[in-house]
């Protein structure tokens, strides 16, 4: 069930606006002149606006009398432009009983939203949501302002950046916390206020909270309007904890007492802005929560909604018990009546602000309001692919407007070999015997680590059938200033015929109507144990984030932006079963058998020893040290240490909880045996995700040793993501390896990188699946690979019916775990700070299934070689107890795998 409202048509703005935006956060904590969206200064005076007593809007006079409660309470969630306000929605769907509508702080002019809020009477409660910066910064707070003075009949509950524009708007100043504190965890105490209510409180109580903030109310400066209801009993403390519950909210979380960390901010330079610190908190005691004296407004510092803050979820039940005990005192008979007559209004998907550039259309007609408005994304006449509609159901129709519709009829035929990989050599042997004598225009999914359950399945071919094509695409030079990027894509197909055309919408929303275009019989495919049964295979480059809701790319990259083939025949591997299968898919008109018969006749003929020669073929030792001629880093030791303090500083000032700093290795490199590097990379750093491609007209080949999972789409709609976030090395003995797996384990700066990881990707999950669904069955695992130690965490949850597989990988790309968090202004800072575009790094590599399937990774440990050149990606998560020395170790880390295979492979 959605809640749906009817909007009107709105203005779009840039969140995200350049307009000189360190100097406007430096005048708002200083004397409260800002810039404004049109670069005007403007003055922000609080108590001019406290004496601003006249209301636009009052409500009729409320009548005393006791009414029902109500079997849903309808929410305003205002996003603050922040990464973590869908888990707040996914929370209150349940709670609430209906989702709530979400709008970002800009959407609405005052006027607007005082006519849903007192004419339509369309909304019981209003939550703002955390966001970056501050709120004494119109543009990063927007609207949110009036809402706190002005709706002082509605109850507002604000989380972080809202509790703190609570007290702002109020009188209290906002200055720097003693520490920022950003994914760690404090125990809390509070009065028994009905916000708490049910709730333990203070030291050993079990009542923890999450905490995301470098800027706190002054607890001294705090008016007597607000009343403080919950300040911290503790210092910061690490989480130290196993499996998480899908009921995570309700569960205590374990932590060793033995181990409580307090660490101050390292020392970090020059500030890379002006902020001038208005001083430390005076308390050592830091204030978590306040309520108004007279008004239903509340605020929370801390996150409730966070995967491992215990009770937040009975937070929301006690706001939702709020609500509904003061419109019980309240609301007149009237009221009542208006209200239940809106419901019948509610006609806009509550999820309509799904990406940013999403248009809104509306109709003055109460009857159009009165009809559910149609959701697309992308062109607003393709209808999402019915899965439950069997093809041969569709044949006719299919036959009779293929013409018009454009729908295409695949048929699936695959075949089967029990046991059959261990005994010609493995998945290497048969990609090389298959496909690697002419390695042009190949793919090879590779799962070369499949331990402890990590990957089963491998996934390899070459140019194929009448269905196989490649598809190039280039962002254009005007999709740096726009939305929704824009681009040319060029086409080739199996015959050699190409065409290059111009794609206003960019390529995921070509993808999308690509994907959304084929009709098949899921019978077919019954028996198969894996989602890869034919489609597009290639990556998405990361400066296809201006598709995704990022405003602009600041670089251009070298390599094509998004690669793929629609690969019609294809090897598959099943390494836990040694099974291999031989897949082809044709049009309905069509029959193809002959590449099932001839591949199966080489395949029975492979032998494993065959491999003794494909290792002398491909891999030539070195036999001199070629280090002296290696790597040139984009970036000097001293130069990248003094971006990750210019990091540091963006983190204390509120602009970011964490930013994913990368930067390049290159080296000029001679014409070799690209795939013999290949091969030599995954046997010296074997890995679930890994990859290799070669796109031939490009110049351009892949090598990649990922051991990431960015996302999958499964045949049951299920949603996995599996982002890493805590890297350190092996140990050269056993017993250091194992102390070094501890100590990452036990690492509160690794457990607070991971931590806001995990609540960015149950954020963009939340966007796209269905309320209650997103949980974390694997929290903070550790695993270990052949050169380092790493903390992963799982996400899943269930695909909403009406969004697609492009629509899912919108709402989380790039990889949260190589951006950081708040995601959009994180990738903003990161633009500012990097050299160069980081290309196909940080991006993803994987498949997108012609039944809507997908399994993408991240683009990591990745050598990237493109007419003459290798190049390597490499970073780390900066977050406010980094060390900037240890940082950089940790980047040079991570480049040592790719970096000593292709040194050693010249």
């Amino acid at each position: 069930m959605f809640l749906r409202i009817s909007l009107p048509s709105l203005k779009s703005a840039n969140p995200l606006s350049q307009n000189n935006k360190n100097t406007s956060r430096v005048s708002c904590f200083i004397n409260k002149d800002v810039c404004n969206r049109d670069g005007r200064n403007v003055r922000v005076s609080c108590q001019l606006m406290h004496d601003h007593l006249e209301e636009s809007y009052e409500r009729n006079k409320r009548l005393q009398m006791s009414l029902p409660k109500q079997d849903f309470v309808r929410t305003l969630l205002i996003d603050n432009y922040d990464s973590y306000t869908y888990n707040i929605y996914q929370e209150l769907s349940i709670i609430n009983g209906v989702p709530p509508v979400v709008i970002q702080n800009d959407d609405w002019t005052w006027e607007e939203l005082c006519y849903y809020l007192y004419k339509e009477n369309a909304f019981d409660n209003i939550v703002i949501s955390p966001g970056p910066g501050s709120p004494a910064c119109p543009e990063d707070i927007g609207i949110c302002l009036q809402i706190l003075l002005k709706c002082r009949d509605i109850p507002v509950l604000g989380v972080c950046l809202g509790h703190q524009a609570l007290g702002y708007v109020h009188g209290a100043q906002i200055v720097h916390a003693s520490e920022p504190v950003h994914g760690r965890l404090s125990e809390v105490e509070h009065n028994g206020c009905q916000l708490f209510h049910g709730i333990p409180s203070g030291r050993n109580s079990g009542f923890k909270v999450v905490r995301y903030h470098s800027l706190v109310i002054d607890s001294e400066s705090l008016p007597e309007v607000l009343i403080p209801i919950a300040w911290t009993s503790t210092g910061t403390l690490p989480f130290i904890g196993s499996k998480v519950s899908d009921k995570y909210n309700s569960r205590e979380i374990q932590i060793d007492q033995s181990i409580f960390v307090d660490p101050v901010l390292p020392e970090v330079g020059d500030r890379s802005s002006n902020i001038i610190d208005y001083g430390k908190t005076r308390n050592a005691k830091v204030l978590m929560g306040v309520k108004h004296s007279t008004r239903p407004h509340y605020g929370v510092q801390f996150h409730p909604e966070s995967v491992a803050t215990c009770h937040g979820s009975q937070i929301f039940k006690n706001f939702r018990e709020i609500t509904d005990d003061y419109w019980l005192r309240f609301r007149s008979s009237y009221k009542k009546e208006k209200r239940a007559n809106s419901d019948a209004h509610m006609q806009v998907s509550s999820a309509s602000r799904l990406y940013r550039d999403f248009n809104r259309s509306i109709s003055s007609d109460n009857n159009a309001a009165d009809r559910p408005r149609k959701e697309n994304h992308g062109d607003k006449d393709l209808a999402h692919n019915n899965t439950d509609i069997k093809c041969m159901d569709m044949f006719n129709m299919v036959n009779a407007h293929h013409a018009s519709t454009g729908f295409k009829c695949l048929k699936l035929k695959w075949r089967k070999f029990s046991h059959l990989a261990g005994q010609v050599g493995g998945a290497k042997s048969i990609f090389c015997q298959l496909f690697g004598h002419e390695a042009e225009n190949t793919f090879w999914l590779d799962s070369s680590s499949t331990e402890m359950g990590r990957a089963r399945f491998s996934f390899m071919g070459g140019k194929g059938g009448s269905l196989w094509k490649q598809l190039k695409f280039r962002l254009s030079d005007q999709s740096d200033g726009c939305s929704n990027g824009g681009g040319y894509l060029s086409l080739e197909d199996s015959e050699g015929s190409a065409k290059t055309i111009f794609l206003e919408g960019g390529f995921l929303d070509y993808l999308n109507k690509e994907l959304q275009s084929y009709r098949y019989d899921k019978d077919e495919y019954e028996g198969l144990p894996f989602d890869f049964h034919g489609g597009y295979v290639g990556y998405i480059g990361y400066d296809l984030k201006v598709e995704c809701g990022v405003t602009s790319n600041r670089h251009k990259s070298k390599t094509p932006d998004a690669c793929f083939f629609f690969a019609d025949n294809l090897v598959a591997i099943d390494h836990k079963n040694d099974d291999v299968y031989l897949l082809a898919i044709h049009e309905e008109s069509s029959s193809m058998t002959q590449w099932l018969d001839g591949t199966e006749e080489k395949l029975l003929s492979l032998t494993g020893s065959v491999m003794i020669d494909l290792e002398r073929q491909y891999f030539r030792p070195s036999t001199f040290s070629s280090r002296n001629a290696g790597f040139t880093a984009e970036k000097s030791r001293e130069h990248y240490i003094r971006d990750v303090k210019k990091c540091l500083n963006y983190i204390r000032d509120g602009e970011s909880y964490e930013l994913c700093l990368t930067t390049q290795i290159r080296k000029p490199i001679e014409a070799l045996n690209y795939l013999g590097i290949y091969l030599h990379l995954r046997e010296r750093n074997p890995a679930p995700y890994a990859a290799w491609l070669n796109f031939s007209k490009e110049d351009l080949c892949i090598c990649c040793s990922s051991p990431e999972r960015f996302l999958q789409l499964d045949r049951n709609d299920m949603l996995e993501a599996k982002p890493i976030k805590g890297t350190v090395a092996r140990g050269a003995t056993e017993e250091e390896d194992e102390q070094l797996k501890l100590k990452l384990q036990l690492s509160e700066k690794d457990q607070a990188e991971n931590l806001m990881i995990v609540d960015l990707l149950r954020n963009d999950l939340g966007r796209v699946c269905d309320p209650g669904s997103v949980h974390v069955p694997h929290l903070m695992d550790i695993q270990s690979y052949a050169t380092v130690h790493t903390m992963v965490s799982t996400i899943r949850g269930k695909k909403r019916s009406d969004v697609s597989a492009v629509d899912c990988v919108k709402a989380a790309f790039p990889g949260g775990s190589m951006t950081g968090a708040p995601k959009l202004r994180s990738m903003e800072l990161l633009d500012s700070l990097e050299s160069c575009s980081r290309g196909i790094y940080s991006g993803c590599i994987g498949f997108f299934s012609y039944n809507q399937t997908f399994d993408l990774n991240i683009v990591i440990r990745t050598v990237v070689i493109h007419e003459g050149e290798a190049s390597i990606g490499a970073g780390g998560a900066i977050v406010a107890l980094s060390n900037p020395e240890d940082e950089y170790e940790e980047m040079i880390l991570k480049t040592k795998a790719p970096v000593n295979t292709v040194i050693d492979f010249e």
